[in-house]
C-alpha cells in the first residue's frame, strides 16, 4: 500500500541526484547520461520504499516522455534545418553579409536585439537560435569576439523574446494554469523582463567598447568571404527559408510543419543555386551539410579552411540523438520522483514556510528551480508550483499575474542553466558553448530572478487583487 513519503526520502532523492551529476559530470567528466540512470535508480528505491509498483514508476516515466513529445519533434526539426540552410546557403550568406556589416564592438549588443525580434516572431528560443543564433556565432567567430560572451547574448534575446511572444508555449501556459489574460500576463512580465535586459545590453555595450578588437585579421575575414564565395552563389532565393519561417509564426502556423517546409525549399533552392545535388540535399537533412557535397570543378575539400568548415559541416536529424538520449534519461528519474510523491512533498514544506510577499516569491522561486533543475525543462514546474501556490497568492491579496511571473522569471529564464536540461544540451549542439562557458553572460537570465525578489521586498510591481487588502511585504 503506498504512502506518502517523508521529507527527508523526498529530499534526499534531489540531494542524490547533485552530488552524482556534481561529482561524476563535474569533476570526473563521465557523460551525463548514465548518471542520470543512476539518480533514477535511487529514486526508485525510495518509490519501492512507500510503496509504488514498478508498473506505476513506468507510467510515470511514459508520462512525462509524453509531454516531451512537442519538443522532441522540435529538435529533429532543427537538426534538418540546420543542415538544409547551409546546404541552401541560407545560413552561410547571413554570415556573409553579417561580417561586413556588423561591428565586433557592439556585436554583443546587435546580437541580443536581432535574437530577440526573431524569437518574438516566432515564439521560440530554439528556432530563433538555430536560425539567426547559428549566423551569429559563425559572425562571432570570425570578428574574434568571445564566443561564451555571444552565446550569452544570443540565448538571452532567444529567451527574451520567449517569453514576451504570444506565440511561446510557457508564455500561454504560465497564465493558463493560473487563471490570468494572456496579455495582462505578458504586460506584467515587463517588470522584471525590461529591467534585466537594460542591464544586460549596459554591460555588454561596456565590453564591447572597452574590449580591443584590432587583433581581429582582416585577411582571415576576406579569406573566409572568398571561400564561401567559391561554394555558393548568392542570390535573394536563399533567404526564402527564413522568410517561410518568419511568416509561419506571423500567421501562427504550427512550429513543425513551417520548419520542415522551410527545410524543403530549402533543398530545391541548394540544387538549383549551388548546383548541389538531391541525394546531398536528403543527405544534409540526416546527417547534416559535407564538404563532400561541394561541386566546383578543380576544388579540393582538403583546401577548406579550418574556420570554414567549423562553420558548414553541421546539423542533421542525427545531430540531435544526444539530447533526445538525455531527455530519456533525465525523465526517467523525474517521473519516478513525480508518480513517488517526493515533489508534492517538497513543496507542501515549501509552502508551509510563506509569511509575506517576499517569503511568498521566495518559495515561488526556490520550488521552481527545484523542479526546473529535476526535470529540465519549464512547464513541469510552471504546472506544479503554479497549482500548488494558486491559493496562497490569492489569501496574501495578490493578483495571480504575480504568481504567473514568477513562474516565469524562474522557468523560462532559469532553463539555459541546467546542464543536464534539455536547452542547456541544445545551445551545446547548435551555438557550441557550455553552460559553464556562457551562464555568466546571460546576465537578463538571471537578473529577472533578482528583481523579482526585489519587488517581493519593496511591494514595487507587486499587483494587488480586486477588494483584497495589501499583503505585508515583509
Amino acid at each position: 500500500m503506498k504512502r506518502e513519503p517523508t521529507f527527508f526520502e523526498s529530499i534526499s532523492c534531489f540531494i542524490v541526484l547533485g552530488a552524482v551529476i556534481g561529482i561524476g559530470f563535474g569533476y570526473y567528466g563521465i557523460p551525463i547520461q548514465p548518471l542520470l540512470l543512476v539518480a533514477a535508480a535511487y529514486a526508485a528505491l525510495i518509490a519501492l520504499k512507500v510503496g509504488v509498483t514498478w508498473e506505476r514508476m513506468e507510467e510515470g516515466i511514459i508520462r512525462r516522455l509524453k509531454t516531451a513529445m512537442p519538443a522532441i519533434f522540435i529538435l529533429f526539426s532543427v537538426g534538418i534545418i540546420i543542415g538544409t540552410w547551409i546546404y541552401s546557403g541560407t545560413v552561410p550568406m547571413l554570415i556573409y553579409y553579417g561580417l561586413q556589416i556588423i561591428s565586433p564592438t557592439y556585436f554583443l549588443v546587435t546580437a541580443f536585439v536581432i535574437v530577440a525580434v526573431v524569437s518574438v516572431a516566432t515564439g521560440t528560443a530554439w528556432g530563433s537560435t538555430a536560425t539567426a543564433g547559428v549566423a551569429l556565432m559563425g559572425i562571432a567567430a570570425e570578428l574574434d569576439v568571445s564566443l561564451a560572451m555571444a552565446a550569452g547574448a544570443v540565448i538571452s534575446g532567444g529567451v527574451f523574446g520567449d517569453k514576451l511572444s504570444p506565440l511561446s508555449d510557457t508564455t500561454n501556459l504560465a497564465p493558463l494554469v493560473v487563471e490570468v489574460n494572456l496579455y495582462e500576463h505578458i504586460r506584467h512580465m515587463l517588470w522584471t523582463t525590461i529591467p534585466a535586459s537594460i542591464v544586460g545590453l549596459i554591460v555588454w555595450f561596456f565590453v564591447g567598447i572597452n574590449t580591443d578588437y584590432s587583433s581581429t585579421s582582416a585577411g582571415n575575414v576576406e579569406g573566409l568571404l572568398a571561400e564561401l564565395d567559391m561554394i555558393y552563389n548568392w542570390n535573394v532565393f536563399m533567404l526564402i527559408p527564413f522568410a517561410i519561417i518568419l511568416w509561419g509564426a506571423f500567421r501562427k502556423k504550427p512550429v513543425v510543419p513551417m520548419m520542415l517546409l522551410s527545410s524543403i525549399v530549402a533543398v530545391v533552392i541548394g540544387m538549383f543555386s549551388n548546383g548541389f545535388t538531391l541525394v546531398d540535399g536528403m543527405t544534409s537533412m540526416a546527417d547534416g551539410f559535407s564538404v563532400a557535397m561541394i561541386n566546383v570543378p578543380g576544388f579540393d575539400p582538403a583546401s577548406l579552411s579550418e574556420n570554414v568548415t567549423s562553420l558548414i559541416v553541421r546539423g542533421g536529424i542525427f545531430s540531435m540523438t544526444t539530447i533526445v538520449v538525455t531527455i530519456f534519461c533525465g525523465y526517467a528519474f523525474a517521473g519516478i520522483v513525480e508518480v513517488a510523491g517526493c515533489l508534492d512533498k517538497i513543496l507542501a514544506v515549501f509552502s508551509r514556510m510563506i509569511e509575506s510577499t517576499w517569503k511568498l516569491v521566495g518559495v515561488t522561486i526556490l520550488g521552481s528551480i527545484v523542479i526546473v533543475f529535476t526535470a529540465g525543462v519549464a512547464s513541469i514546474s510552471i504546472i506544479m508550483v503554479g497549482v500548488l501556490l494558486q491559493d496562497a497568492y490569492a489569501k496574501q491579496g495578490l493578483h495571480a499575474k504575480n504568481l504567473s511571473r514568477t513562474l516565469e522569471d524562474s522557468g523560462t529564464m532559469l532553463i539555459p542553466f541546467v546542464p543536464w536540461g534539455v536547452s542547456g544540451l541544445y545551445y551545446l549542439e547548435v551555438l557550441g558553448v557550455s553552460v559553464a562557458d556562457y551562464w555568466i553572460w546571460a546576465i537578463p537570465c538571471y537578473l529577472c530572478v533578482v528583481f523579482a525578489m526585489f519587488y517581493a521586498g519593496t511591494g514595487i510591481g507587486i499587483a494587488k487583487s480586486e477588494g483584497q487588502p495589501a499583503a505585508r511585504a515583509e
